[in-house]
């Protein structure tokens, strides 16, 4: 063997790169797509009702082709699913965020404030259509679909019940803790039938109350306050 032919059998092999492997461009536009997919497809579900609303609707409302939402979902009905399972997922993690910022002392009130803070938001804030559509469309869900947001609506309501088994142990909620969780999101999500957002400065949309308003009215509404 020559200086100029290394022997290449015991030279080493290139070093693999750590961690997962940088996405192409078009793997991150197909997730952007996806995206704007599952948000467009809510809002159309929102405003004309599922039935009502086409893939052709959903494609033309985000700048795609008619035929392009099946190449990230293999029908409506999976869309629709994706819009509440997704809407699921986000609204569980914000809610989980905005329970770490508390302090460690936090009572149960405080808790319960930030948790209905949290969910008027998730409800009425930006990118809200998906539990309107949870509320008017769930029949049309197949059944594997109702079962994946069904468990992920229990662990978004489970937060709420250390709450208000501590309120009630300290009689400030009156109502039997699982009586009355089903009666609180009941009057919470209905708020999103009702509900305008103050804009402007005339009279009349300063009348109007924040989610900061809601949130004090519906704790005034549940609970006493404390002796």
């Amino acid at each position: 063997m020559s200086l100029a032919e290394p022997d290449l059998s015991t030279a080493p092999a290139p070093r693999r790169p750590r961690g997962r492997p940088r996405k192409t461009a078009d793997e991150r536009d197909d997730g952007n797509r996806r995206r704007e997919l599952v948000a467009g497809a809510a809002r159309l579900f929102r405003q004309q009702g599922f039935s009502a609303t086409s893939t052709r609707d959903i494609a033309a409302a985000v700048g795609m082709r008619s035929g392009s939402p099946f190449y990230h979902f293999e029908s409506k009905e999976a869309l629709l699913g994706a819009v509440m399972l997704e809407g699921m997922q986000g609204a569980l993690q914000r809610q989980q965020a905005a329970l770490a910022l508390l302090p460690a002392g936090a009572s149960p009130r405080e808790r319960l404030r930030v948790l209905v803070r949290n969910h008027f938001d998730v409800l009425l804030g930006p990118d809200s259509d998906f539990i309107p559509v949870m509320l008017y469309e769930w029949r049309s869900l197949e059944t594997t679909q109702r079962v994946e947001v069904n468990r992920l609506k229990d662990r978004y309501e489970a937060e709420w019940v250390p709450e208000l088994e501590a309120l009630h142990a300290q009689g400030q909620l009156g109502a039997d803790p699982a009586l009355a969780r089903l009666m609180i999101f009941g009057a919470l999500n209905w708020s999103a039938q009702w509900y305008v957002p103050p804009s402007g400065r005339s009279a009349k949309a300063r009348a109007r109350a924040s989610l900061d308003d809601l949130t004090t009215s519906a704790l005034q509404l549940f609970l006493k306050e404390p002796a």
